[in-house]
């Protein structure tokens, strides 16, 4: 898939693999691709600049934990990050049902087929 397709929509995926609990950078980009059939492949050049930025707006909290001797950042939803990600979703499933409408229109009420 073009990683032009996922621009503009970056911040409601990263809000979305993170509603069920912590994940640390590498655990996000692997939920992604995961959840995507493996079509969607972030790189850590895009998601940290993103999470940070995320962080900043008050969308997403972070805290350092430990796992054997290596430390990771780990990102989770705040309030204000669910209540963005719902948004994330009504505005996406209104952007799919108009692009739907253009690529495979059905019959018009009233028009001869």
């Amino acid at each position: 898939m073009k990683a032009d397709a996922v621009r503009g929509h970056l911040d409601g995926l990263l809000l979305a693999v993170l509603e069920p609990g912590p994940l640390h950078g590498y655990a996000i980009i692997a939920a992604v691709q995961r959840r995507s059939g493996g079509a969607l492949e972030l790189r850590t050049g895009t998601i940290y600049p993103a999470l940070n930025r995320l962080e900043r707006l008050g969308l997403l909290s972070s805290s350092w934990q430990s796992s054997g001797e290596r430390r990771r950042r780990c990102y989770e939803l705040t309030d204000a990050g669910r209540a963005t990600l719902a948004g994330e979703r009504a505005a996406w499933a209104e952007f799919t049902e108009a692009i739907g409408s253009v690529l495979n229109p059905g019959p018009t009420p009233g028009l001869a087929t």
